[in-house]
């Protein structure tokens, strides 16, 4: 028997919904005790250094850095069980973009009380994640809707 036998699988949701808690404790103790800019910086890069290692792992797992294998992230991982909706698909050789138009990770943190810490938790991880994933494809995002935009405006395209 290996360890992995006994791993649970929980989707990227879930793993938000497990650390925010925790995670918004301590920046808004952090915040009281050193400033919410210094707090908010060092949480940052933190996020966003995890962010960059999920996306080289999950480019070894998928056997790929493409923007193939992006959208596959996109739709198996990200908006597993429903947590996105995600619209006007559009990939070819050398781009894909997208419309996430409902978006279960804001309506995650507005239901726990923190949304004002939604876009440092999530939406400043894709572009640390790109990196991770594959450097030579840059994300190109103009509206969030965790910033209170209709939808999210996702475009990557190779550099």
């Amino acid at each position: 028997m290996n360890s992995e036998d006994n791993y649970v699988k929980i989707s990227h949701l879930m793993r938000r919904e497990i650390q925010a808690p925790l995670i918004s404790a301590l920046i808004k103790e952090f915040s009281e005790e050193f400033g919410q800019e210094k707090t908010y910086a060092i949480a940052k890069r933190i996020i966003c250094e995890d962010a960059a290692q999920s996306g080289k792992i999950l480019s070894e797992k998928y056997s790929g850095n493409s923007l193939n294998v992006l959208l596959k992230i996109v739709e198996e991982i990200w908006a597993e069980d429903g947590t996105m909706n995600i619209e006007n698909v559009s990939l070819s050789q050398d781009s894909l973009s997208f419309d996430v138009t409902r978006c279960g990770y804001a309506d995650l943190y507005e239901a726990l009380g923190i949304k004002e810490i939604g876009t440092l938790l999530s939406c400043c991880r894709d572009f640390a994640f790109q990196d991770g994933f594959n450097p030579e494809i840059e994300l190109i995002r103009t509206k969030t809707i965790m910033e209170g935009d209709e939808i999210c405006d996702f475009c990557y395209r190779l550099r």
